[in-house]
């Protein structure tokens, strides 16, 4: 499945998450990148400690990897907060967010992953703890139900998504502060990896850990898996030092190009130039030329790929661009000569 690809912004198990966890910075003067991100939470926490008042509701959206579970537990560190992390395929029913909302005290927080995957009647039930901090709980049911008016401790809700889109506007605008998560440039990338390098005693050159970067998709977790995967060929192949021949051959040996592309990459590039003549062609064709997944092509090849100038999207399908064909070696035929071309073949 794609979502193993080394290069998959997606957490793989929990084995990985326990990993990441003992690299993750525990206040924001230790995390790097999102500088206007930081300078805002900062300025806000500031504020709140001195009124003494829990944070507001936050949202944080953006990609998979970028460190938004990361940021609200750094929050919490910063708000001297315990925090409860939870998500919302996890939250089914009432009953569920009830035995979380009662158990929050003041000035807690409540961190729930994939926030746009809640259902309605969990969402709405939401809606009076995050305004009001009270919530009406309806007990037995029938003749003998009975409404309940639970008061809550003054708490912040953080919530994360990969897709704000899905959002409902009712939930989107009970957030006091929402922050969006860039992806990270090849700088905070790299000093990532030294960080992170130094945590695990992994000795290095300066060269090495740019290598990385640069194959990482600005992406931390991704950084922090490649310095992974290229510390067991270090220690196995090597000295156990990351040298620029040992990432070139580490990353060489995963398939992984010097721009970061995988071979699932490659292959939906050139089924778009070979099958579809650089294109304008659907996601539903391309997945059913690939035998991958329409949602595993949206969500974890495309962004990437259009993020760099590989692939455009038009209304007509997606098409590739001058640069892939240059990355891959293959000839660039304008989108308008093959236009033309195929308006003159229907009148042969």
């Amino acid at each position: 499945m794609a979502i193993d690809r080394v290069l998959s912004s997606e957490s793989m198990n929990q084995q990985e998450e326990s990993f990441t966890l003992s690299l993750r910075p525990k206040t924001l003067g230790e995390c790097l990148g999102q500088d206007i991100v930081k300078e805002k939470l900062s300025i806000a926490i500031a504020a709140s400690k001195q009124r003494g008042e829990p944070l507001e509701h936050i949202l944080l959206h953006g990609p998979p990897g970028l460190g938004k579970t990361t940021i609200a537990n750094v929050i919490a560190n910063e708000m001297n907060a315990a925090i409860r992390v939870t998500s919302g395929p996890a939250l089914t029913k009432q009953g569920d967010v009830m035995g979380l909302l009662t158990n929050i005290g003041q000035g807690d927080i409540l961190f729930i992953d994939e926030i746009h995957r809640l259902s309605a009647p969990v969402e709405e039930f939401i809606y009076p703890a995050m305004e009001d901090f009270k919530v009406d709980f309806t007990v037995d049911s029938g003749m003998h139900a009975k409404t309940i008016n639970f008061p809550l401790k003054r708490f912040t809700l953080i919530g994360a998504t990969t897709r704000a889109g899905l959002l409902s506007a009712p939930l989107r605008g009970r957030f006091g502060m929402v922050y969006h998560l860039e992806f990270y440039a090849i700088e905070d990338l790299t000093e990532i990896i030294r960080r992170s390098a130094k945590l695990l005693d992994v000795g290095f050159d300066d060269n090495s850990l740019e290598m990385i970067a640069l194959r990482s998709r600005g992406t931390p977790r991704i950084a922090n898996r490649l310095l992974k995967r290229v510390r067991d060929y270090a220690q196995v192949k090597g000295t156990g030092k990351l040298t620029r021949k040992i990432v070139e051959d580490s990353l060489l040996m995963e398939q992984i190009d010097h721009l970061g592309l995988d071979e699932l990459d490659r292959s939906f590039l050139r089924a778009l130039i070979n099958v579809y003549d650089g294109g304008p062609a659907g996601i539903e064709a391309l997945a059913a030329t690939l035998g991958e997944e329409r949602d595993t092509l949206e969500d974890v090849v495309e962004p990437y790929l259009l993020q760099i100038g590989f692939v455009r999207r038009t209304k007509r399908g997606r098409e590739i661009t001058k640069a892939a064909c240059d990355h891959l070696g293959i000839k660039y035929k304008l989108q308008s000569q093959q236009n033309q071309a195929d308006s003159d073949g229907l009148f042969e």
